[in-house]
């Protein structure tokens, strides 16, 4: 019994370790009739007496220890000359050096360095979470073992601990109680609403301190708030509110957010109006866009899993849609992940949802044309269905990582959705099933009373097939194209002001539209100040997110020279060889792709193509450059 009378709690591992030399000994007088074990040098390579130069008096032997004690391996040696080195050898690598009297020790591990946190947990499953110990005892840690405490109530409890060839660590921290049984309906119960009343008496600053910015957009900007008292972490809107027209637009997604409490959803949490500032309080999502994540190179990113994103999508847009709510503006940089270990997901901004209304048609002239549906680019009336199509898209590119209807420019893409022509290319859905081809077709019909509905999405056969009950063998799906659409996005971010202002000139050009008339659309001063603004906050310095890798290759081979730059306006590139500036010829070319994809190809290599290549990005804002060695061999 414990100090409160409570019986233990009980763990359970089976890990055991063995320990034994296994290096074979080294020996300075080789003689065949002495077979004693022993590591040893006389550093001067003189005898001064007879006798092997170096003997063990008492050898090492094999010691076997519980998981998570020491272990002590001992030996005592004599030498005929000094002054003797020794080292100790595990696995053939040399561990440490000592003299006569060394005793080797062995560390293991400190304990996992964060209590394990539990996601993505269903009745049947849990992803647990932890962060590798700060030391690792001077050896690598080779894995490590989860324990588990069972309450009679059913409740879990786990911690970690780390081990490596020394031994097993003490426990991590535990984590918090979990009921695997009622697990999704208890997360809804931990989950905290508000309904937000504006604060008209004070400034955003006499309640938080306003830290780094985290981003702009044609609203204003966003920054990381801490809350003077609690310390809480949270994101500020900062709306650009100088006109009534802008004022009105931000009450009216404040207002929109207080119908929207669900833990799929963005939560807001406050709202401020002191004239000329209006923001609102968001939580603070940590773990950054969706897309971004699933890129990293220690991401899984199977069918499996995306399906499992769609359906969080999907669950937190049908209550959206429950409360006659369209989203409006559905892309990926609006799917971001609660934190960055779990795969818990939140749709956010809600700046151009509207709530629908049965006797009055709801018309838009905004939208990203990658991800509008053909009603908007019509400009006739949008539905709950518009958010469909966008959702589509958005799964189209979660498994193949290209966008169905881009095209070479913006009117080409309009034109490709307008038309709802796009295919599933062979090469990039050649590991994606039948089913999943199917489930997107489902929602990219052109009429949009044909397109499934939340619901009818979630019971597709596609999400039904991934269900924790129903696991089957998966591949996981090549990242390269979903990081070439990332990309080529960054260079896109003007795409809703295009759409904006083409949607104008369409309407301009009307019969029906007041001074319409045959000759060109001219753009109003608000337009162009609006594509101005965005214009300068894209501009970036050149950086390079692929620098180029040293090769060799053969006499006669093709070299491809591959690097990803950033930057805008878009970069430009000057290649060298060993310092000197490199020309297009027969045998070499110069590539570069609107999504910052560089290639410097040499055909039908020789000798005097070897030597250090460089590539150099440079724009009104700054240059960068990386270089690799090529190496031809005769």
């Amino acid at each position: 019994m414990d100090k409160d009378g409570k019986k233990p709690k009980t763990y359970v591992s089976t890990f055991r370790l063995a320990l034994k030399p296994q290096a074979r000994p080294l020996c300075v007088d080789k003689k065949k009739d002495d077979n004693r074990t022993f590591v040893g040098n006389n550093k001067l390579g003189v005898s001064s007496a007879t006798g092997p130069p170096v003997e063990f008096l008492d050898p090492p032997e094999q010691v076997e220890v519980r998981a998570g004690e020491q272990a002590r391996l001992h030996c005592e040696f004599r030498s005929s000359s000094v002054p003797v080195v020794c080292c100790w050898i595990y696995n053939r690598d040399k561990v440490v050096e000592g003299g006569p009297r060394m005793s080797l020790r062995s560390n293991r591990p400190d304990p996992p360095a964060s209590q394990p946190v539990i996601s993505q947990m269903t009745t049947q499953s849990l992803v647990l979470s932890w962060t590798g110990p700060s030391y690792d005892g001077g050896t690598a840690v080779l894995g490590y073992v989860v324990e588990s405490g069972l309450e009679p109530q059913g409740l879990y409890r786990f911690r970690v601990r780390a081990y490596n060839s020394a031994g097993i660590s003490e426990p991590s921290q535990e984590s918090e109680w979990v009921n695997m049984a009622t697990a999704e309906k208890k997360k809804e119960e931990r989950m905290t609403y508000i309904t937000v009343t504006i604060d008209t008496k004070h400034k955003v600053k006499d309640h938080y301190n306003v830290h780094e910015k985290l981003g702009v957009g044609k609203f204003g900007q966003v920054f990381r708030l801490s809350h003077k008292e609690t310390g809480q972490v949270c994101a500020g809107k900062f709306y650009r509110a100088r006109t009534s027209k802008e004022r009105a637009a931000a009450r009216k997604e404040i207002e929109l957010m207080n119908c929207l409490h669900h833990s799929k959803l963005v939560q807001c949490l406050a709202a401020y109006d002191t004239r000329p500032e209006m923001v609102m309080i968001m939580e603070y999502i940590a773990g950054g866009e969706l897309f971004e994540r699933i890129v990293d190179d220690s991401f899984e990113h199977t069918e499996p899993t995306s399906a499992r994103y769609m359906q969080q999508i999907l669950e937190g847009m049908r209550y959206v849609h429950k409360q006659n709510i369209v989203h409006l503006d559905l892309k990926p940089e609006n799917i971001v992940c609660v934190d960055t270990t779990g795969t818990q997901i939140k749709i956010i901004d809600f700046g151009l949802a509207s709530k629908l209304e049965d006797d009055k048609p709801l018309m838009v002239m905004h939208g990203t044309p990658e991800f509008v549906a053909p009603e908007v680019i019509s400009f006739e009336p949008v539905g709950l269905e518009t958010d469909m199509w966008s959702i589509g898209v958005i799964c189209f590119i979660l498994l193949s990582g290209e966008s169905p209807f881009q095209g070479n420019s913006d009117p080409e893409t309009l034109a490709l959705v307008t038309a709802a022509r796009y295919e599933f290319d062979q090469e990039s859905f050649e590991d994606i099933s039948d089913q999943a081809k199917d489930f997107i077709s489902s929602l990219l019909k052109k009429d949009r009373r044909c397109r499934l509905s939340c619901a009818e999405a979630l019971a597709h056969p596609w999400m039904v097939s991934f269900t924790p009950l129903n696991r089957r063998p998966t591949k996981s799906l090549n990242k390269g194209k979903m990081k070439r659409f990332l990309a080529k996005r960054k260079w896109k971010k003007t795409g809703k002001a295009v759409l904006a202002l083409q949607r104008m000139a369409n309407l301009s050009n009307r019969p029906d539209s007041p001074g319409s008339s045959s000759e060109e659309p001219s753009w109003s001063q608000e337009a162009e100040e609006a594509i101005r603004s965005l214009d300068k906050q894209l501009q970036s310095e050149p950086r390079f997110q692929q620098a180029l890798k040293d090769t060799t290759l053969p006499r006669g081979a093709t070299a491809r020279l591959t690097c990803l730059v950033n930057g805008y306006p878009q970069p430009e590139l000057k290649w060298l060889h060993d310092e000197k500036p490199v020309c297009e010829s027969c045998r070499v070319t110069m590539e570069q792709n609107e999504d910052g994809l560089c290639s410097l190809v040499v055909a039908d290599l020789e000798p005097s193509d070897s030597g250090i290549y460089v590539c150099k990005a440079s724009n009104k804002l700054g240059e960068a450059m990386c270089s690799a060695k090529l190496k031809v061999e005769m």
